[in-house]
């Protein structure tokens, strides 16, 4: 079943944001598609600024593909220095992608 993942991190930064995406992706400039993420399961993926930080909102094909995405991305979360952030996670009842 789908999962619906809601970060709030207080604090955070476009530059961290950014930071973390591009080593996500390979050094290659950031993730512009669903293949740049590096595990697969990901249905969409949304990112902007709160005034007090960065919010991230994605979609995964299941709680057990998010679960292998975050292993990797905690290291590089804590690499750019962005504050711990727990995401709220929830079961999606309808995802339209197109």
């Amino acid at each position: 079943m789908a999962v619906i993942i809601v970060f709030e991190i207080p604090g955070a930064t476009q530059a961290q944001y950014e930071e973390v995406t591009n080593k996500m992706a390979g050094g290659r400039g950031g993730v512009k598609s669903r293949s740049d993420w590096p595990v697969p399961g990901l249905i969409s993926h949304c990112a902007g600024p709160t005034p007090g930080g960065w919010h991230v909102t994605d979609v995964w094909e299941s709680k057990e593909a998010f679960q292998r995405f975050a292993e990797k991305l905690a290291p590089l979360m804590r690499e750019a220095g962005m504050p711990d952030a727990e995401p709220k996670i929830y079961e999606a009842f309808n995802v339209v992608t197109s």
